[in-house]
């Protein structure tokens, strides 16, 4: 147990908004922001440490990015047990990035994509730009994967063409973690109807009582996108790391060089140390996080009694369903966004809280808004309480 205090607790509202990140940007002060994936902590003391030392040696160049490489095959094998070559790694720009280049690794252009809805909306948005056509193969009622919709849908390949699975390991917005059975069915049906699958496994180090299994520990034809960005909350210091399964590896040949030029020397920095040297510090997030969890609970309870949500296994993020509440699709037809119905829009205008609105998730995001409980539990509380008061 870390005996470090709680990240979640050491900010106030008034130092929070003096930052410049889109999170307290792109709103008013009288906001309380609970929507993009950026945490209110301060940077693990080794991470900010090594910044400082690149700052003062004016280390201000290209990316070196072998210890980078290191350092994530280190972490794997520490935390779960699963020990990545360094011949199966290489740098990208960013994770979504990587996800893209890995999908060219594995499809031709302009062929199919299959994602499991409500997604993390960049699943929909990055293959499109790609020239690749997306299909949704939505999740179960329970937020888990549906196995036989994700069958019916990798037999889609019977009509031509090739296709490749772009998972997502713990699963945004819901935030479940798949387990080994769940991913060994995957597997087993990818190589069945010769998918590839691609997984982004970003959220990895954010687990409370489900171990995260990596995938391509069940599939060694497998890619895997991996980062500290989430965990260490450095999203701002562009870097990522595309993994290969072993049976994969002789495909990284044919990744372009400038597919690793993007990323930041301060990125591969930073998360370097994160992942050498900031165990202890997400010992204590992932404690502050899992108290913050409990407590949204008890207070959607008794605040929103007739909110729908799942307690999530991983990540910082709940997907709430406010169907209930009488709420219409954000989008109607043809497409164009009404003025006020979704309940993302709704409690931006009422409650002056920032949700992450459902419906660029895909099939199933009607109705639902994403909170970031990645914050104070003040925070949290008065941001409930609004939300409460608004729908009263």
């Amino acid at each position: 147990m870390s005996q470090l205090p709680n990240p979640l607790e050491q900010l106030s509202l008034d130092q929070l908004r003096q930052r410049r990140s889109a999170k307290w940007r792109a709103f008013g002060d009288d906001v309380l922001p609970l929507w993009v994936a950026e945490q209110d902590v301060p940077l693990a003391e080794p991470v900010a440490q090594a910044l400082h030392r690149a700052v003062e040696l004016g280390d201000t160049g290209y990316p070196f990015s072998g210890e980078f490489a290191e350092s994530l095959s280190e972490f794997a094998s520490a935390r779960w047990g699963w020990k990545p070559a360094l011949t199966q790694i290489r740098p990208v720009r960013d994770v979504m990035t990587g996800v893209v280049e890995a999908l060219k690794l594995v499809t031709d252009l302009a062929d199919t994509v299959i994602v499991n809805s409500p997604v993390y909306p960049p699943f929909f948005n990055y293959p499109r730009s790609a020239g690749m056509r997306v299909v949704e193969a939505p999740l179960g009622a329970d937020g888990r994967l549906d196995l036989q919709m994700l069958e019916e849908s990798f037999n889609l390949r019977t009509l031509g063409g090739s296709a490749a699975f772009l998972l997502c390991n713990p699963h945004n917005p819901t935030g479940a973690v798949h387990s080994r059975e769940e991913l060994e069915q995957v597997a087993q049906l990818a190589e069945k109807y010769g998918i590839r699958v691609v997984a982004d496994e970003i959220h990895a180090p954010l687990t409370y009582d489900a171990e995260f299994v990596p995938y391509l520990s069940v599939d060694p034809r497998g890619f895997s996108v991996m980062a500290a960005s989430k965990a260490w909350n450095l999203a701002g210091t562009k870097a990522g790391l595309l993994v290969a399964g072993e049976e994969a590896v002789a495909e990284l040949s044919e990744l372009p060089r400038e597919a690793a030029h993007g990323a930041s020397h301060f990125g591969v920095i930073a998360q370097t140390a994160a992942y050498r040297e900031g165990g202890d510090w997400l010992e204590a997030l992932l404690a502050g996080l899992d108290s913050n969890r409990r407590l949204l609970g008890e207070l959607l309870s008794d605040h929103l009694p007739d909110l729908t949500w799942t307690a999530p296994q991983g990540t910082y993020l709940a997907w709430l369903d406010f169907s209930a509440y009488g709420f219409e699709d954000d989008v109607a037809e043809g497409g164009e966004e009404t003025p006020i119905k979704g309940p993302a829009k709704f409690l931006l205008q009422q409650a002056k809280v920032a949700l992450t609105a459902g419906h660029p998730f895909g099939t199933g995001g009607e109705r639902h808004a994403r909170l970031n409980f990645a914050a104070s539990q003040q925070t949290i509380t008065e941001a409930v309480e609004r939300m409460g008061a608004a729908l009263r």
